[in-house]
């Protein structure tokens, strides 16, 4: 069993307390780059950080910004239905809706005895997405703990309602006093003689732990990368949820245009770009466009796809789109065996030969072999074209968002991300561009931009030092971070660029064999579907 350190990190190293904004020296100021207060809270908050050298040309901060707050409490949120007076009066129930929906329920409620108060809600303005109200939500009591509210909500559902127990520390007040726990790994190429990594384990159909993947290379340290599919339902649990590009093979393709962290082995150049693709199937008569890599036919996590896809063909996150007509290409890499389902699979040797046309599709591969799996129309189209024999050739490309082909070498890694944070050193907040905007949705955005959460994010700054951070959330001992907060938070450590990873339960930080963060799901760490390693100099 691995050791978890969840409070301060007891390290040799250089302890820093600060109040206010500036901070004057630290560990990383000795680098070239001064350090800045968190920009999260009220500005007299005490800050300090603890930073530690991991091998060569890596440093690990821990920062700790504030104390918990008196003014925060447990509180209990309706779930609103749509109501008589609602736009959409068969709507089904949500946190957030408009005034008029929010004062039935809160009316409704104290008939019930129950004491309910309406608020609004308000969100900042991003690069691409308006702002201002988001809607009312329905919260009913101020409680002391946890169990407090829980037992008001089972109060609440005896009576025939929904709700949900929050706490008021991760709505983001911008007064809040805290506390929040952030750890920062930071890299520096011009002494890195190690190895910036992202890596899947032993197959993409399957989910590791970030710590599982750590170890198993013998990395000094990790955090977990990208979105994934989690749910059966939505496709292969492990799959990237978006791109995946490891040791220069593109093994899952772009949502279309989304952004994404692009790593070298010799941590330079660290880049967040925006993505689309191009692939096809040649063989020696013809050549047919693929519609995806490494996933199950005809379901698109994240959407993004391409024309035909429902309910859109643009991004639209924690969503999976739909197509009944697609060719998608497996590798070696994806697992022992393909996915089952209507349709038909051309299965291909390692030399890329026909060996079978398989039907119904799914089914074990040869090794080293692959496969492409046709469904609906699609069907008509691949056993026109490959018979058995025959020699098919897999061709891939990823494109910038100038349309530019984007290189990929043996020791380039690229992981899916969203939404954008900063660029040119400014924020550059994109939810709405990378699908978090959730048309007739507020209520997701509520939850998933707007509300403090945990949070990964990367990114690069002026001097090509790639940074790696989480901050930990969904407790009383940590807050979390709203989407524009995580972009505040990436720019007062220096980022030029920066984008966010995935997050929730999902983050995670392990340095020296330890998960050093706090992962918020109650089972523990949670396995994802990959992870950035920062392995040791090669001898």
């Amino acid at each position: 069993m691995k050791k978890r350190l969840c409070g301060a990190v007891a390290v040799l190293g250089v302890v820093l307390a600060v109040t206010g904004p500036p901070v004057q020296a630290s560990a990383d100021s000795r680098a070239g780059r001064p350090a800045t207060a968190l920009p999260l809270g009220a500005p007299d908050l005490t800050e300090t950080r603890t930073t530690r050298t991991l091998q060569p040309g890596v440093t690990l901060t821990r920062i700790v910004r504030g104390a918990v707050d008196p003014s925060h409490h447990w509180t209990v949120e309706a779930s609103i239905p749509g109501g008589g007076t609602s736009p959409d009066p068969d709507a089904p129930p949500a946190t957030l809706k408009d005034r008029a929906s929010a004062d039935e329920l809160a009316a409704e409620l104290g008939r019930e005895g129950f004491r309910a108060r309406v608020e609004r809600v308000t969100t900042p303005r991003t690069a691409d997405y308006a702002g201002g109200t988001l809607g009312w939500r329905v919260r009913i009591g101020s409680f002391g703990s946890q169990s407090a509210a829980t037992s008001e909500r089972t109060r609440l559902r005896a009576a025939g309602f929904t709700g949900s127990v929050t706490y008021t520390g991760w709505d983001g007040g911008t007064a809040d006093r805290g506390p929040w726990r952030v750890d920062v790994l930071t890299i520096d190429p011009r002494s890195f003689r190690g190895r910036l990594d992202a890596t899947y384990g032993p197959d993409l159909e399957n989910r590791e732990t970030t710590s599982a993947l750590s170890d198993a290379a013998g990395a000094t340290a990790a955090v977990n990368a990208g979105f994934f599919v989690l749910d059966p339902r939505a496709g292969a649990p492990g799959d990237p949820a978006g791109v995946g590009v490891y040791d220069g093979g593109l093994l899952s393709e772009p949502v279309s245009g989304r952004p994404a962290l692009v790593v070298h082995d010799n941590g330079r150049r660290t880049d967040v770009t925006r993505l689309t693709w191009q692939g096809r199937v040649t063989t020696g008569h013809t050549s047919l466009p693929l519609n995806g890599i490494n996933r199950v036919p005809g379901l698109i996590r994240n959407c993004g796809g391409g024309a035909g896809d429902s309910p859109t063909a643009l991004p639209l996150h924690d969503v999976t789109c739909t197509n009944p007509d697609q060719l998608v290409a497996f590798t070696p890499e994806y697992g022992r065996s393909t996915p089952q389902g209507e349709g038909t699979e051309a299965v291909l040797d390692a030399r890329g030969r026909v060996v079978e046309l398989r039907t119904p599709r799914g089914g074990p591969l040869p090794s080293g072999g692959s496969s492409v799996q046709a469904t609906g129309r699609r069907v008509a189209d691949l056993t026109a074209s490959a018979r058995p024999g025959d020699r098919l050739h897999l061709g891939t490309t990823l494109l910038d968002d100038r349309g530019h082909r984007v290189p990929a070498s043996s020791g380039t890694d690229i992981v899916n991300a969203g939404p954008e944070l900063v660029r040119d050193g400014r924020l550059h907040v994109t939810p709405a561009t990378d699908g978090m905007v959730h048309p007739g949705d507020p209520s997701w955005y509520y939850g998933w931009v707007h509300k403090r959460n945990p949070r990964t994010l990367a990114g690069v700054d002026a001097a090509g030092r790639t940074v790696l951070v989480t901050a930990d959330g969904r407790s009383t001992d940590a807050l979390g971070l709203s989407i524009t907060e995580a972009a505040e938070v990436a720019r007062s450590l220096g980022l030029r660029d920066a984008v966010n990873l995935d997050g929730g339960g999902s983050t995670t930080m392990v340095a020296n064999g330890a998960v050093i963060n706090d992962p918020s799901d109650a089972a523990g760490e949670r396995p994802v579907g990959d992870a950035l390693l920062i392995l040791p100099r090669r001898d």
